[in-house]
């Protein structure tokens, strides 16, 4: 699995304290969604030329890891 602390941050001075894509304003959140609306990697890398493919899985990853530390009461 990609290392995605080598492409999120989370500043609180950024879009909240959400995690964002280094170097951008670009939320986890935000390629998490349009992944679930239907968005292709290429999609999102065209209409987002700063964003690459290792930032898409970064934002998986970031996702995936947060799943898993989830505790159910």
């Amino acid at each position: 699995m990609i290392d995605y602390k080598a492409y999120i941050t989370i500043d609180p001075n950024i879009r909240f304290g959400k995690p964002v894509i280094k170097g951008s304003r670009i939320a986890v959140y935000d390629v998490l969604s349009w992944l679930a609306n239907g968005m292709t990697y290429e999609e999102i890398m065209e209409d987002f030329p700063e964003i690459s493919k290792e930032h898409i899985q970064a934002c998986l990853a970031y996702a995936a890891d947060r799943e898993h530390k989830i505790r159910v009461a």
